[in-house]
């Protein structure tokens, strides 16, 4: 089975594929708005064949209610029908920082984020 995982963010989404084994970030969208961003996910998730989507949401906090409606409007934007999963992406982002420090500048290229669901998809997966 074919795995990715989103993470929705404002300004970047990042993207993550796995075989169920290993899981590889990919190069993030950067997000000019909705619609936009929707079709490249969309075309990602027919490139890589994608069978199920982890979708990572924030549990806890004073935000989970706005943010989990955000981020599952912007997947019913999405052209995706089978299977969709959210995860906890508490953290996610941190332990995404921690693994590239002194690899990567803290540039805004979206490489952090597609750690960050490179770690939301591990999660599931375990």
């Amino acid at each position: 089975m074919k795995y990715a995982a989103i993470d929705v963010g404002l300004k970047r989404i990042g993207l993550a594929v796995s075989d169920g084994r290993v899981v590889f970030p990919k190069d993030a969208i950067l997000r000019k708005n909705r619609n936009q961003a929707a079709k490249e996910v969309d075309a990602f998730l027919k490139e890589w064949n994608i069978q199920k989507l982890v979708v990572g949401v924030p549990i806890g906090g004073a935000s989970e209610d706005e943010m989990r409606r955000r981020i599952e409007h912007f997947v019913s934007l999405l052209d995706f029908s089978a299977d969709v999963i959210y995860q906890d992406e508490y953290g996610s982002s941190i332990e995404a920082k921690e693994r590239m420090a002194g690899v990567v500048r803290q540039k805004k290229d979206g490489k952090i984020d597609s750690i960050a669901a490179q770690i939301i998809l591990e999660r599931y997966l375990s």
